[in-house]
């Protein structure tokens, strides 16, 4: 069960959905309308929100700025084996912004989903830098 929320803007939500339960182990929770989703991964729940007039996450803002995807914001996801993940998601087609960089406390790389939107690949190196006790 979800104890965190990230939402995420996207163009489509059904290309985010597969995107996200194909290539990065998310599980759909709910998609009960074309411009909204929600998707748990252990801990995190990802709401997507396509722009949209009718409310919601993908509403303008009073002065009308509209909601869109990219930015440098991301959540990031542990991972063992990074070089063999990423090269398992480039067989599959998906977009990196760089390629593997080393870090103080371990391996990275920022891949994106079908919007543009990153997400960060980790791969801990140092035990302070793991989420939980392996």
């Amino acid at each position: 069960m979800a104890s965190v929320s990230v939402r995420y803007i996207v163009d489509n939500v059904a290309a985010a959905i597969a995107f996200y339960c194909e290539q990065l182990d998310f599980h759909l929770v709910m998609h009960p309308a074309p411009t909204f989703a929600m998707l748990d991964r252990d801990e995190l729940r990802l709401v997507l929100s396509a722009p949209s007039s009718q409310g919601g996450g993908g509403q303008a803002m009073p002065d009308g700025t509209k909601p869109e995807p990219g930015g440098w914001n991301r959540f990031v996801i542990e991972v063992t084996n990074l070089a063999d993940r990423v090269e398992l998601l480039r067989q599959h087609g998906v977009h990196f912004r760089n390629d593997i960089v080393v870090g103080i406390g371990g391996k990275q790389i920022l891949l994106e989903d079908p919007a543009g939107n990153p997400i960060e690949l980790f791969e801990p190196t140092i035990p302070e830098a793991r989420l939980a006790e392996a």
